[in-house]
Parts: C-alpha cells; structure tokens; sequence
C-alpha cells in the first residue's frame, strides 16, 4: 500500500503539472462557448483584419480580392480550432483535472477518516483498568467493562473497513491506469484531426482561389526569368506577353531604327520598361521616342528565359545542321528541327522570325541585315547548357548559331508558311487588349 500510495502521489503531480500546461495552450477562453471564445481568438483578429484590409483596396484589386479570399479561409481556420480546444477540454483537460484535484484527494491513508474514532474508547477502557486496579495484563469485567470493550471493537470494525475501503480504492486506481493514460492517446488523436480537417480546409481555399486571382486581366505573375509554359500558362497566352508588347511597339515606331538590337539602351530605361512589362502597364507613348530601350527589354526577356527558346534539348541537333554545307540539305536540317520544338516555343519563335524577317525589309536604313539581326539575337536563342565560362564557350559556337538564325531569317515564309504581323495588341490607355491567334495572324490580319 506504501509503494501505491507513492505512485499515486507521482501521478497526481505529473496531471496536475500536464492539466496546467496542456490549458495554456489554449488560444480561446477556457470554460467559455463557441461564440465568445471566437472573439478573442488571434486567427479571428486576423481574418478581420484581412477583410478591412480587402474593403480598403476593393476587389478590383488583384491584392484587395486575394485579401478577402484568405480572411475568408482564416475564419474558417478559426472555426476548426474552436472546435478541436472545446474537445480537448471535454475529453483530454477535464479528465485530467478530475483525476488530479478530485479522484486523488482521499487516497493517502493519513486521511483515512475512522481513525479518530477509536481513540475515546482506547481511553475509557484504559481507565476503566486502572480504576479496577488491574494490572496491565488483565482486562476489566463487569457489565460497563463488558460496553466498553465492545464500543472498542466496534470502532476498531469501522476503522479496518475504511482500511480495507481504501486500499480497494488504490488498488482500482492502479488498475485503471490504462484509462487514464488513453486521456493522452486522445489527445493525440485529436490533434491529427483537427491538423487532417485544416489541411483539407487550406487545399480546398487555395484551389479555389487560384484560379479567381490568376485569371485577373492583365494581373499575372512577373515573367521575365520564369519559364515560358509557366507564364503562358498563367496569362493565359500563345505568345509570351514581353515578346508581343516590344514586337508591337517596335512596329510602331522601331523599324527603321539605326543599330536597332545593337546599340544599348539607357540602362535606367530598360529597368524601368522590364519592370513594366513584369506588371503589364506599359506606356506606349512613352517608349515611342526610345525603341533601343523595347529591342534591349526584348533581348532581356530572351536571355533571362531559364531555357532558351530554342530549348535545350535539340541544341545539338541545331549545330549539327549549321554544319551540313549542302544548302538545301542544311535548310532541310534546320527545318526538321523546328518541327521538333514544344508548341509554345514553336509558335514563339515563329512569331519572333516572322517580326525580324519584317525588319530587314527596312535594312537600308535600319542597317540590320539577316545577318547583322543573326549575330546580336542569336545568342539570345539559343546557348548550350553546360558549366564554365559562358563568354569563351558561346565565342567558339556564335558563328554556328548565326549560321541558324540567319537563314531562318532569309526563309521565314518557308520555315513558317501563313501567319504575318498586325496590330497584335491595342493599348487603350488601361491595358492591353488582345488579340487571339487564329492560325493565320492576329485575328485573321495579314
């Protein structure tokens, strides 16, 4: 019974010590209903907080609509954790407390309640001895002997049930140990629940959300150093946004442009004008009078793409056609090639030649032969992937590369039949309007 009564004492210290811990966890109110315990919540404070801060920017705001959506799925974040602290403390925080302040209170056996009850009467038959004279040895008799000594054992009955009450309960305690400890097995398992309702909660917002934010006109992730499938992907597009707004301006005003993607821009300008066409709010007017700054954020676009257009993967084969010294069988070559290229990267460069086919009809003035144009945008459409020091590995493959670009140049029609350039994009002092590709050309326009 000593050694129980010790382990009952550990086990009350370690729930009183674990009940005390586990409540200060709570983020809500303990003992309190659904409803308050929502209002002084964090996840609470915060979902309204993203809500107001919605209201502020509006929905027509990419941010202001994305604002809303997730105060929306805080709120609900916060309705799953007030639903898994009221169980914790219905069945993990009160069973503990129980057991630790109530359930244990009786057990030592210096509380042991009978044990008083004997003491009057050990007293009265002691002296109920001496006054008889009887020594130590010899119990009194007589009728008040006689009450006495039964009153004595009665006391002493009541005192060895309490005893033997006791003990059962101690014994009952350590045999139920398994009971309390499923209190923590529950514990656990609430908390996976709660995590598994949360999750499933967090997919299902972000799911939901995705495509409302992305699909804003015009509001699209940053595309310069992105992927090309990823962008277009997510504009929505053929064409990369960056290729088509510089073609479209650089018809405008760029053609006939001395040195046009040879001489460098302002660097200020293209950081600016690179920064626009990440946001897609470019001024049209303002780049006008600068067509050096469109060609260098074009190159940019192109040389920042983390694969070149002209991927990867058939750069070999590139090469290996530049080197075929037959004409025809080196056109042959380069046009099963292009054959070869991913949809997107196919219809981009088709779009990006056919552009610079246009512009060495104006080579009298512009002084960008195909060969020239080959020479500056060549390395910025295709390089090896390979480590080292990138300038001396694209000396000793540029010629290559210009022997690709330029004849693709020279025969655009022929690489690309149909097609042609237009007013791709109209700037209508908001965004750009655009329009689709049918096949053959923007909107059918040659």
């Amino acid at each position: 019974l000593l050694q129980v009564e010790k382990r009952l004492e550990l086990v009350k210290q370690v729930s009183h010590s674990t009940h005390k811990k586990l409540t200060a966890c709570l983020q809500g109110q303990q003992g309190v209903d659904a409803d308050k315990r929502s209002k002084k919540l964090p996840l609470t404070t915060l979902a309204q907080c993203l809500t107001e801060g919605s209201a502020v920017l509006g929905d027509d705001s990419l941010l202001g609509k994305m604002l809303r959506l997730c105060g929306e799925a805080e709120d609900k974040l916060a309705q799953e954790l007030i639903q898994f602290e009221l169980q914790v403390e219905r069945d993990v925080i009160e069973p503990l407390f129980v057991l630790a302040e109530v359930g244990m209170a009786g057990c030592p056996l210096l509380c042991v309640p009978c044990v008083p009850l004997t003491w009057p009467c050990v007293y009265r038959w002691q002296q109920s001895a001496k006054s008889s004279g009887l020594s130590s040895n010899l119990q009194p008799s007589g009728a008040k002997a006689d009450a006495l000594r039964e009153e004595m054992e009665e006391a002493a009955n009541r005192v060895e049930i309490c005893r033997d009450q006791l003990s059962a309960d101690m014994y009952s305690f350590v045999a139920k140990e398994i009971d309390y400890a499923n209190y923590f097995q529950t514990l656990i398992e609430v908390q996976a629940e709660y995590h598994r309702k949360s999750l499933a909660l967090l997919r299902t917002q972000g799911a939901s959300h995705q495509p409302c934010a992305l699909t804003e006109a015009w509001m699209e992730k940053p595309s310069f150093g992105k992927p090309l499938e990823e962008h277009l992907a997510v504009s929505g597009r053929e064409i990369a946004f960056p290729v088509e707004a510089c073609v479209t301006m650089l018809l405008e005003c760029g053609m006939q442009e001395e040195g046009l993607f040879r001489v460098a821009p302002s660097a200020s300008k293209l950081k600016k004008l690179k920064a626009a066409l990440d946001c897609c709010v470019v001024d049209v007017q303002e780049y006008s009078a600068d067509p050096h700054a469109i060609a260098g954020a074009l190159k940019s676009y192109l040389r920042e793409l983390p694969e070149p257009l002209m991927t990867f993967e058939l750069y070999e084969e590139w090469i290996q056609a530049s080197n075929i010294p037959e004409q025809e069988k080196r056109l042959q070559a380069l046009w099963n090639a292009c054959e070869k290229l991913p949809k997107a990267n196919y219809n981009n460069i088709r779009y990006l030649i056919k552009f610079l086919a246009k512009l060495t009809e104006y080579q009298d003035m512009n002084k960008m032969t195909p060969s020239n144009v080959a020479i500056v945008l060549g390395p910025n459409l295709l390089w090896p992937q390979a480590e080292g020091n990138i300038t001396e590995m694209m000396t000793t493959v540029s010629l290559q590369i210009v022997g690709i670009i330029e004849p693709l140049i020279q025969h655009a029609d022929w690489f690309f039949p149909g097609g042609g350039l237009g007013p791709m994009l109209l700037w209508d002092g908001m965004g750009w309007d655009g329009m689709g590709w049918d096949g053959m050309g923007w909107d059918g326009m040659q």
